[in-house]
């Protein structure tokens, strides 16, 4: 399934800088469509959050947010059958309308490169060569056959679009990030089962995004409203829950099988090494709506709907995250089993529970279900060109939980925090679902 594999990489990069456009999305000859537009963005930006800094999955989950919503608007612009979402996520005003004839894909192709251009605004100078030479040689191959008004017409609507949707963007309390996300002080707990450090990392002597839980939503009302029961009561009692949970994680490495190790290898979507865990969920979403040869419509809905919720399913778990600020299993198991344990993944930094994964993978898995299908199997080669066999699942819901207690094998999460994610993640999805995208 080849649209699942990094199809360009940095390839991508190279091959717009130096040639232009990849033909291989469209006939050869023919004038890409929107969605080859929307496609060929979106595979940039797969790789820009790979090599963007401060692009940890909290803040591409908001990115991949803004931008499903910025082609949604476009595609529902042209489509009677859609829906704007104005007015129904939190904070958007009704749209700027077109006045003048337009084309979708130069709409849409304008709308893309403001709103990626601003959202990546800090990438690095690789990644600003290759928005400028896509935005430029896409842009030839769209203009082809357009009269000079409806381009001009088209330009200027979707650049109106972008606009709207990033003054939107701009006020909901995540769009600055600073120092990476590491805030410059940061008070520790002194209470035993509080998060501590997990990384001789100076920067990451304090937790990443400890605000980003009172961002604003999407669909959900407010970061607190999937909110979860605390976890099992702190103890080193040998006999507790909370030391059974970790006598769990320590069994679980000391008997690791080759599959459980190919688990975590294949969920663990580290930044900067990978699209990150809500960009791997994109990546789903687009080898089943490229098999499927899903419609324009279908394709946007999707990809919108799937931002919305993976960015709120961050709020949420980070809201919780913070309230709770428990320690990592990393930190007990020294305390109370191995002076020298290590996990067989590196030990984010930032409080244990719930689950990132598990949160945002539920969420996911309840949308792509409502608006792809119950039961649809598929396989997902998206870490291919990193060398990982694709991996086979029989649904959504399978591959989220499968997402899920990787943590538990990579050594990272106790088991309470991944099912409560899942949990808490389908909540998240409900809400997304309960959007109204179709008139």
């Amino acid at each position: 399934m080849d649209s699942g594999r990094r199809i360009f990489g940095l390839g991508l990069f190279a091959a717009v800088g130096l040639a232009g456009v990849p033909r291989q999305l469209w006939a050869q000859g023919a004038r890409p469509g929107p969605d080859d537009v929307m496609k060929t963005w979106y595979r940039l930006v797969l790789e820009l959050v790979r090599h963007t800094a401060t692009y940890t999955p909290p803040v591409a989950s908001r990115a991949f947010a803004y931008l499903g919503v910025t082609a949604f608007e476009v595609v529902a612009q042209g489509d009677a059958g859609l829906r704007s979402l104005a007015g129904q996520v939190n904070g958007l005003a009704p749209l700027p309308k077109a006045v003048a004839e337009v084309d979708q894909a130069a709409v849409l192709h304008a709308a893309m490169t403001r709103a990626v251009a601003h959202l990546f605004g800090n990438t690095g100078p690789t990644g600003q060569r290759a928005m400028a030479a896509l935005s430029r040689s896409l842009g030839a191959e769209v203009a082809e056959g357009l009269s000079g008004d409806i381009l001009a017409a088209s330009e200027v609507q979707g650049d109106a679009i972008a606009a709207h949707i990033l003054a939107w963007a701009d006020a909901d309390g995540g769009a600055i990030v600073r120092n990476m996300g590491f805030p410059m002080t940061y008070e520790k707990s002194v209470d035993p089962e509080k998060w501590v450090p997990t990384s001789a990392i100076v920067q990451q002597q304090a937790p990443l995004l400890p605000e980003w839980g009172q961002n604003r939503t999407f669909a959900m009302p407010g970061g607190a409203s999937c909110g979860l029961p605390p976890p099992p009561a702190y103890s080193e009692d040998p006999a507790s829950e909370f030391f059974l949970q970790a006598k769990e994680v320590f069994d679980i490495k000391a008997n690791l099988t080759p599959e459980q190790r190919a688990v975590a290898r294949f969920w663990s979507d580290d930044p900067m090494l990978s699209p990150t865990p809500p960009g791997h969920w994109i990546s789903i979403a687009f080898q089943v709506l490229d098999r499927d040869k899903a419609p324009l419509a279908q394709r946007a809905e999707v990809l919108a709907v799937l931002g919305i919720t993976l960015a709120d399913a961050f709020i949420a778990c980070w809201h919780t995250k913070f309230e709770y600020d428990l320690l990592r299993p990393v930190t007990y198991i020294r305390r109370t089993m191995d002076p020298k344990w290590e996990s067989i993944m590196t030990t984010p930094p930032f409080p244990e529970y719930p689950s990132g994964h598990s949160t945002q993978s539920a969420a996911a898995a309840v949308v792509l279900t409502a608006l792809i299908g119950e039961n649809v199997a598929f396989e997902d080669a998206t870490h291919v060109d990193d060398g990982l066999p694709p991996r086979p699942f029989a649904s959504f819901h399978a591959a989220a939980e499968e997402a899920g207690i990787s943590r538990l094998y990579g050594g990272i999460h106790f088991r309470a925090a991944i099912e409560r994610g899942l949990e808490q993640g389908r909540c998240v999805g409900a809400f997304a679902t309960a959007l109204q995208t179709r008139v």
